[in-house]
């Protein structure tokens, strides 16, 4: 029987140990906290064994998630599956401080007119006429671009070049430019146009797909509803799941990777090995032997993170909220949120503590670098307890702005995502950003991978050419393309596949393409003809990409 080690207990590192133990292979997974779940993992906030979960932020499903359903559809929970503990969401509420704001229901519409009042927000309701036609011509050129025009044109341009954000309109610029950091960590003025086109595509097109709902979220805490079932059940295939294992190194040699140090001084031994760890400690795992050998590993290092982490709010009743999301237009955090106490279903919030507990609002924060409302500064040069006051004013701005919701009176308790740590000297700040932080402040020890512009090139393969190493995390060059639970899912699947093809094992895990609509695939084989040629693409383009497209020519 061939062994597997795999380093890392996150999405990437279970998905491949889920899909190789499924084929016979011995596998040994290595995580380094005492929790299983990477990112996606929930905590107790205190020693209490009765305490309540954190998170490093909520967890949400969009349509266009394929291969972390299949996984859940294959872990059973009770009678059923972990995917029984996935809950529709019924609305989004687009929060502003000057009215009330605006809400987008996201179930499943039953008639044409739902379609079309479901799809007519997501087009940023309001906006000026020639703003929206605008932004059609956008998403209708992307739509039609072939994919090595999307990868060799579209990479190495941000979103805000490509929608042309200076010239329009401040609500276009808010409204489509902006919330894209809302929701991906992604500044659009760095931002790959081929990524975040993409998936603001797969965003809009599952609000038009009658099979499937247009998001989801879990009914009770991460771990609860998904990771520590997923666990117990890799256990019983025979997977060594091990636990507050962190490695220190892989030992190799010119060849092939050699064994795992593990930080106690233990050294193990495999056929296999599958690196499942976050992108910014996966450099210190690149030997110069392995660089040698796959040079792609040593561009791992040069990509980009920024920091989008979350806080939970215990509140002693629930607040009146759409069954949903909710986004901050004016928060200068750009801050996202659910009120989870509504979908946990199989939670007992009265069965944790602190007492009192009826609410649980869990908020994002994704720009660190804008400075705040109440203390005038960014949140990396704020304090623990300057985050938590900060993002609760900006809460109360938004929500209350047409009336009181969220009150000082509700509030019971806290936590924020423990990778944020304080400093005593200056703070971690967003590489992709040159933004000046103050002294003190704090660092983020679990920041997230962005896809800048160009940053493609820099992306390795799950099976990156070493004979016995294959990569599975969110940074591997996925379908999915976007750091998120579902890209780190198909690279652990595409990590495993490497492995079967090298040992002849009978079976692949199944890899998912995005699905965008058959009536394109005409105008983009056309397009594919015209790139080769080097013709630009038919459809009309600003004054901005075609500078790029001159600047991209002249270096052919």
């Amino acid at each position: 029987m061939t062994d597997v080690a795999v380093i890392g207990g996150g999405i990437g590192g279970l998905t491949a140990a889920h899909e190789l133990v499924e084929r016979g292979f011995d596998v040994t997974v290595l995580e380094a906290n005492d929790r299983f779940g990477g990112k996606a993992r929930s905590m107790p906030i205190s020693d209490d064994p009765d305490a309540l979960q954190g998170e490093h932020g909520f967890r949400f499903f969009p349509a266009f998630y394929r291969h972390v359903i299949d996984t859940m559809e294959r872990i059973p929970d009770g009678d059923g599956t972990v995917a029984d503990n996935l809950i529709e969401t019924e609305a989004t509420l687009i929060a502003t401080t000057t009215g009330p704001g605006r809400i987008a229901d996201t179930r499943t519409p039953d008639s044409v007119r739902g379609w079309l009042e479901a799809f007519r927000p997501a087009f940023a309701e309001d906006l000026p006429r020639e703003d929206v036609r605008f932004l059609l011509e956008r998403l209708l050129y992307l739509l039609t671009a072939c994919e090595d025009r999307r990868e060799g044109e579209l990479d190495d341009i941000s979103w805000w070049e490509f929608i042309d954000a200076e010239n329009r309109s401040q609500a276009f610029r808010d409204q489509v430019a902006n919330t894209t950091q809302a929701l991906v960590a992604l500044r659009p003025q760095v931002g790959s146009a081929r990524t975040i086109g993409t998936i603001y595509l797969q965003l809009l097109l599952g609000q038009l797909d009658p099979t499937r709902p247009t998001e989801r979220v879990l009914n009770a805490p991460t771990n609860e509803a998904w990771i520590d079932p997923w666990v117990r059940h890799l256990e019983s295939l025979g997977v060594d799941c091990r636990s507050n294992a962190p490695v220190e190194r892989l030992a190799s040699d010119r060849t092939h990777v050699t064994g795992v140090v593990l930080a106690d001084g233990e050294t193990i031994s495999a056929d296999e090995y599958v690196l499942a760890v976050p992108v910014e400690a996966a450099p210190a795992f690149v030997t110069p032997a392995l660089e040698r050998l796959a040079p792609e590993l040593g561009r791992i290092e040069r990509l980009d993170t920024a920091w989008m982490n979350g806080i939970q709010f215990y509140l002693s009743e629930p607040v009146d909220l759409p069954r949903g999301h909710q986004v901050y237009a004016d928060a200068p955090w750009a801050l996202t949120s659910i009120a989870q106490r509504e979908f946990w279903t199989g939670y007992d919030l009265e069965a944790h503590g602190p007492n009192d507990v009826a609410g649980v609002l869990s908020v994002i924060a994704s720009d660190w670098n804008t400075p705040g409302i109440l203390y005038e500064k960014p949140a990396s040069a704020c304090t623990r307890e300057e985050i938590a006051d900060e993002i609760w004013a900006q809460l109360k701005a938004h929500l209350n702005a047409s009336g009181e919701r969220l009150t000082d009176e509700l509030f019971v308790d806290w936590f924020l995502d423990p990778s944020i740590v304080e400093s005593g000297g200056a703070s971690e700040a967003d590489r992709a950003d040159d933004t000046a932080v103050e002294s003190g402040g704090v660092e983020n020890h679990s920041p997230l991978l962005i896809n800048t512009v160009g940053s493609l090139r820099n992306r390795p393969p799950a099976d990156v050419g070493v004979r016995n190493l294959s990569l599975a995390s969110d940074y591997v060059r996925t379908n999915s393309d976007l750091a998120s639970m579902e890209s780190a899912n198909e690279a652990g699947r595409r990590a495993a596949n490497a492995i079967c093809d090298r040992h002849g094992a009978r079976g692949r895990a199944r890899i998912w393409e995005l699905e965008e609509p058959a009536v394109f695939e005409p105008f983009k084989r056309q397009d594919r003809v015209r790139y080769r040629l080097g013709l630009p693409h038919p459809a009309a383009v600003t004054q901005s990409l075609r500078g790029a497209t001159r600047r991209l020519v002249g270096r052919l």
